[in-house]
């Protein structure tokens, strides 16, 4: 077997890919055993034929396909009305007579098929001349109506011609119950505009092959090499290829001057019809609700403005939709590809991937879905309010194993897709709007890889802001609920194991007890703590959790703390609400309170963390470093009870109330060390002695980062981290003597 590389065939423009559709498809007809795939950005061919053999194929034994379509008025089949020479006097135009026997420009190419004498071009005549036979019987004079009239003369013909007419049918449009639908790679039925892709596949058959055996046309042989080796190609015909290669198309900004012709080679044109017959379309019921089905064809979907940074979204809403283009890396044969494209409806879960969305979160779950590596994305996007172009969007490509799907997290109970829509509809924003875009480019770029640690963090802070959109704006609450829990695994893929990631992580942990969940998610947004749902104002609370976010990251943590504290009194639990299954170091907290450097990472990663479920630690210890004595003191005054007992600091029935004044004496600059001596009170009253024996012996902490202090005593530490505190700063043989003549 020979390995023939196509360099003409590439993945882009459009005209190209299909070009190497039909390649194979054709060359298949003859030697059933040819395979192609595709290696890097060109087509290959595994075959018993060489270059030249592949030349001789085309040019001597290829016999095209007969590809027509009657139901359009630029097909052939129809004349233009006469027209008198005398013109009306009240509109200035011709008058119309009523006679059409006028030829056009498609006519003239029917017939000249019909008068042609050569061998290969039999089987189009027939056809021709059978479908002559269907429009005069059928009374047509013009092209049919669109509509029922349509439809039926369509459902006759499929009725009457051979099945190979029948597969070039159905690649342009199906006839579903009381509709015709169209598939964007084909345009409306085989035209796009005045542009009838049958009539220039017949003229572009005639440019190549001639009208008789005698002789091919003199540059058929150059046009044919650089259609599939990518040489120069001579003589390129003013002709226009339609929407497959934006390229070639001409018009504004098309060449060196303002305005371009055309430039096609003819053999692009036939090979590009050729592989478009490996599609076809059909009518799919996706659910019991639906009698009359809808337009399946394969990997077709609404187009979406993401994914690209030269959609915009007036390209999205005008698009005839998107076209997913399989790209396969091991050699297949033709039938095996017709099969693919034939199964080509790609599923998300139980659903019919519908927009391009859809198909990237699709393409992370295949796996290696039947050997395909990647997809070229194109958009049939309008062009100058003229026509539409087939533009190369992006590549997605497809990994050996499934992606992880903790993604899919995002449209548990369909969120994802309310979102979405509301962003869409006339009652988003333009906030709403670039909100879904931003969301729906972080998607668009993980496709086909796991994310790195920063864009899994980038995607967290993106959604805290959705989030936080949503709960300020009426409207956006009574179209969508609150984003959905989102799992441990959104954690694990954002922790790089920085200072900054571990204090926003054991925050998001916090929670209440058992009977009092009070997540920190209900604090920073209006939802209930239990339930994925907004409050509203006739919400049965026992109180208000919710504090919302005070602008710098050191006032909304204080108000979050002050509010946590007052709940646990005003609710009379058993405990400080102030664990989390993750905790911080004391590294993690001097740093913080040294500098500011982490408080805009912490502030943006908050919200969106606040939103998963947090694992617990698997590393409990301490770390390195340390924190002022003085605030640690103040930390362990606010240490949970059960904490404080696991470490047998804290009798079973014991217990270390809050620190009256003490957040409040720290706020105020802890003037005279006040907040300091408060804690260390309140240690000594509890039975928990700290090494200082004496306020006069306290140490003081600084004034200039009071505040921060404040702030930091929110942030759960470690198991370990808050051992050592208390074995550094608690003096266990006179906490033990005390305990003991007690």
């Amino acid at each position: 077997m020979n390995e023939v590389v196509l360099a003409g065939c590439t993945p882009t423009p459009l005209a190209n890919y299909l070009k190497a559709l039909g390649v194979l498809r054709l060359l298949s007809t003859k030697y059933p055993n040819t395979r192609g795939f595709w290696r890097g950005d060109q087509f290959v061919l595994r075959t018993t034929l060489d270059r030249e053999g592949i030349e001789h194929f085309f040019l001597s034994d290829y016999v095209p396909t007969p590809i027509m379509a009657p139901w359009n008025s630029g097909s052939g089949f129809y004349y233009q009305e006469r027209k008198s020479k005398e013109k009306d006097p009240a509109t200035g135009k011709k008058r119309k007579l009523g006679i059409f026997d006028q030829e056009t420009a498609a006519t003239k190419v029917v017939a000249a098929m019909l008068s042609s004498t050569s061998a290969r071009l039999d089987a189009y005549r027939q056809v021709l001349n059978s479908i002559k036979s269907v429009v005069q019987q059928a009374g047509f004079v013009t092209a049919p109506d669109s509509g029922k009239q349509k439809d039926d003369f369509i459902l006759s013909l499929r009725a009457t011609l051979s099945d190979e007419c029948v597969q070039a049918i159905d690649a342009g449009l199906v006839v579903s119950r009381e509709r015709t639908q169209y598939p964007p790679l084909l345009g409306s039925g085989w035209n796009d505009g005045n542009l009838d892709f049958t009539s220039n596949f017949m003229q572009r058959l005639l440019d190549v092959l001639g009208t008789t055996d005698s002789s091919l046309p003199e540059p058929s042989l150059d046009w044919l090499r650089a259609s599939l080796i990518g040489t120069t190609a001579p003589n390129l015909t003013k002709n226009n290829i339609g929407q497959f290669s934006p390229g070639q198309a001409g018009g504004p900004n098309g060449g060196n001057g303002f305005e371009a012709d055309a430039a096609i080679n003819p053999w692009d044109f036939v090979l590009m019809i050729e592989g478009a017959l490996t599609f076809a379309a059909a009518a799919v019921r996706r659910n019991a609700e639906d009698p009359e089905g809808v337009l399946s064809y394969p990997f077709t979907v609404r187009a979406v403005g993401a994914g690209s940074g030269s959609l915009g979204e007036g390209d999205a809403a005008s698009a005839r939709g998107e076209l997913w283009m399989p790209l396969w890396s091991q050699p297949a044969t033709y039938g095996e590809i017709r099969a693919l494209m034939a199964e080509g409806r790609v599923a998300l879960g139980k659903k019919p991937a519908r927009d391009a969305l859809d198909f990237v979160r699709a393409v992370q779950h295949l796996g290696g879905y039947r050997g395909i590596s990647s997809f070229q994305r194109f958009g049939i996007l309008m062009r100058s309010g003229k026509a539409y172009l087939a533009t190369p969007l992006s590549r997605a490509e497809v990994s050996d194993e499934p992606k992880s799907r903790w993604l899919d997290d995002l449209d548990r109970n369909h969120w994802l897709e309310r979102f979405r829509q509301f962003a869409r509809g006339d009652n988003g924003s333009n906030r709403f709007l670039m909100l879904r875009r931003r969301l729906e480019d972080r998607l668009f770029a993980f496709s086909g890889r796991e994310p790195s640690k920063a864009e899994v963090q980038s995607l967290l802070a993106l959604l805290g802001e959705i989030q936080s959109a949503l709960s300020s704006s009426r409207k956006a609450r009574e179209s969508v609920r609150p984003i959905p829990r989102l799992s441990e695994q959104w954690v694990l893929a954002a922790d790089d194991g920085t200072s900054g990631f571990r204090i926003a992580k054991a925050l998001a942990g916090l929670h209440g007890l058992a009977g009092e969940p009070m997540p920190l998610r209900a604090q920073l947004f209006p939802i209930d703590e239990k339930y994925d749902k907004w409050m509203t104002p006739d919400a049965k609370e026992k109180v208000r959790i919710y504090v919302g976010q005070k602008g710098r990251l050191v006032d909304t943590m204080r108000a979050l703390l002050e509010h946590r504290l007052w709940l646990a009194e005003k609710l009379a639990m058993q405990d400080k609400p102030l664990e989390s299954p993750a905790g911080a170091t004391l590294e993690d907290l001097n740093a913080l309170l040294r500098d500011d450097r982490m408080d805009e990472r912490i502030a943006a990663l908050l919200p969106g963390l606040s939103l998963c479920d947090i694992p617990e630690d698997a590393d409990k210890r301490a770390g390195e470093g340390a924190v002022p004595a003085a605030f640690g003191l103040m930390k362990l005054a606010l240490a949970p009870y059960r904490v404080l007992r696991s470490l047998d600091r804290l009798g079973v029935g014991d217990h270390l109330p809050v620190p009256a004044g003490m957040l409040a004496q720290l706020a105020s600059g802890n003037r005279e060390n006040r907040a300091v001596k408060t804690a260390w009170r309140r240690l000594r009253n509890s039975g928990l002695a700290p090494v200082f024996s004496h306020p006069d012996t306290l140490p003081t902490l600084d004034a200039a980062i009071a505040a921060r202090a404040a702030a930091a005593l929110l942030i759960p530490l470690r198991f370990g981290a808050v051992g050592r505190l208390a074995s550094s700063l608690l003096d266990e043989s006179e906490m033990m003597s005390e305990i003991e003549s007690a």
